[in-house]
């Protein structure tokens, strides 16, 4: 069986284990609805797979199943909501439930990516692109979804980065 890893924090335990190679799908969750992105095979680009309604833990596995095999997902990551003065909150102790649970019930890794000014982020892009406020409420979980993708992306490219310029000093 494959060995599962979540975070506990918003520093990945050991971001040497991330795949670099292979597509990543991501989740902003939400009480109500979760917004899904995913990343190319070479994770450069990024887009919007969309919104779904969050219901029973049952059928929300077997979408996000779907998903990742739709995409042939090599990872999972699911934003973890900090307040802004980087404490925990109610949404955090579920979005760790939440990832620990896929953890358990997927045979690919799961990651955890601090996601607290995503929505803000993402209201602003949508702004910027002329989009009303239907229109906004309509794309705004999956823009912050390809929000947290990137971020998580950047972690781990800034993590090799400083690993190659460790290793040519």
């Amino acid at each position: 069986m494959q060995e599962k890893e979540t975070t506990k924090n918003l520093i990945i335990s050991d971001v040497s284990q991330i795949p670099t190679k292979g597509r990543l799908l991501a989740l902003d969750l939400g009480t109500k609805k979760v917004g899904v992105a995913v990343s190319d095979e070479l994770q450069f680009t990024i887009r919007h797979v969309g919104t779904i309604a969050r219901r029973s833990w049952k059928l929300f596995l077997k979408e996000i199943s779907r998903f990742l095999t739709e995409f042939d997902a090599q990872a999972l990551i699911i934003g973890l909501p900090f307040n802004f003065d980087g404490s925990e909150s109610e949404m955090s102790a579920e979005a760790r439930r939440i990832a620990n649970n896929f953890s358990l019930s997927l045979d690919i890794p799961v990651y955890l990516q601090d996601e607290r000014v995503t929505t803000y982020e993402a209201r602003g892009r949508l702004w910027e692109l002329g989009l009303n406020e239907k229109q906004m409420r309509e794309k705004i979980d999956s823009e912050a979804a390809a929000i947290i993708l990137h971020d998580f992306i950047e972690l781990r490219n800034q993590f090799l980065r400083s690993k190659k310029a460790k290793v040519e000093e």
